[in-house]
């Protein structure tokens, strides 16, 4: 009863943040244009990495879809003053984290499963790659879509946000070997990558679907890295949503 109760509009929830994401569906393409001009470049360039590269645009465009939950939560909180009307509803802070999350996942997907037939035609992948990928992408939602919530809650001004929210898409998604294979990362950072989760995610990809050869000690230390991050960040954010919403 009280499991229910704790969840209770978190569906309801969902279901209307995924209808006011699609209206906004400019911003859904939009959000294919920086992997859809790598993926150009590469086609060019170097076409045998261009599997790889449709892997980095996955998990890149999964990265994407949890910072859209930064923006969005703060928007809802500083410019439309809703955060208090929902938390003062019998809607919980922590199905109003999990359903503002969930429907960025369900809204900002469609182009993302273009990218999933694009590598099934370039690469076809087998169950355990299916598996990897679907565990992988999953994880680095959770963990972005945890980073944005909580990092749209420390600031009063939208515009002191977009800074951030760009630093992090960069930082996480751009710099590491995300887009590219983790051989071609120098030696001495490969396990500093693997820490990251875009990074950890990208690689456990290749290496399942035989696009890249990763060490057994590799592969432990990506998926233990990833694994964590998930769960623990995910769990801190519904934690970090009750905490946020008595201090209100």
């Amino acid at each position: 009863m009280a499991f229910g109760l704790k969840w209770s509009g978190s569906g309801m929830f969902l279901a209307t943040e995924i209808r006011v994401q699609l209206h906004e569906w400019l911003a859904i393409v939009t959000g294919t244009l920086t992997p859809g001009a790598l993926l150009v470049f590469v086609a060019v360039l170097a076409r045998d990495l261009l599997p790889i590269t449709v892997i980095g645009a996955l998990v890149y465009s999964m990265f994407l879809i949890g910072q859209r939950v930064l923006n969005e939560a703060a928007y809802i909180r500083i410019d439309h003053k809703l955060n208090e009307l929902y938390h003062a509803s019998p809607l919980s802070p922590e199905a109003y984290f999990v359903g503002i999350a969930g429907g960025m996942l369900v809204a900002y997907l469609p182009p993302s499963l273009v990218l999933v037939a694009v590598l099934e035609i370039l690469h076809p992948l087998s169950p355990l790659g299916w598996l990897v990928l679907f565990a992988s992408l999953l994880a680095v939602w959770a963990v972005s879509s945890t980073i944005g919530y909580v990092v749209s809650t420390l600031f009063k001004d939208m515009k002191t946000i977009w800074p951030y929210s760009a630093l992090l898409t960069n930082v996480f998604g751009i710099l590491p070997p995300v887009f590219y294979p983790l051989r071609l990362a120098p030696v001495e950072w490969r396990s500093v990558a693997l820490l990251l989760p875009t990074s950890a995610a990208a690689s456990l990809v290749d290496g399942a679907v035989g696009l890249e050869t990763l060490t057994t000690n590799e592969t432990i230390v990506a998926a233990v890295a990833l694994l964590f991050e998930a769960v623990g960040l995910f769990a801190f954010g519904i934690v970090w949503a009750r905490k946020t919403a008595r201090e209100r």
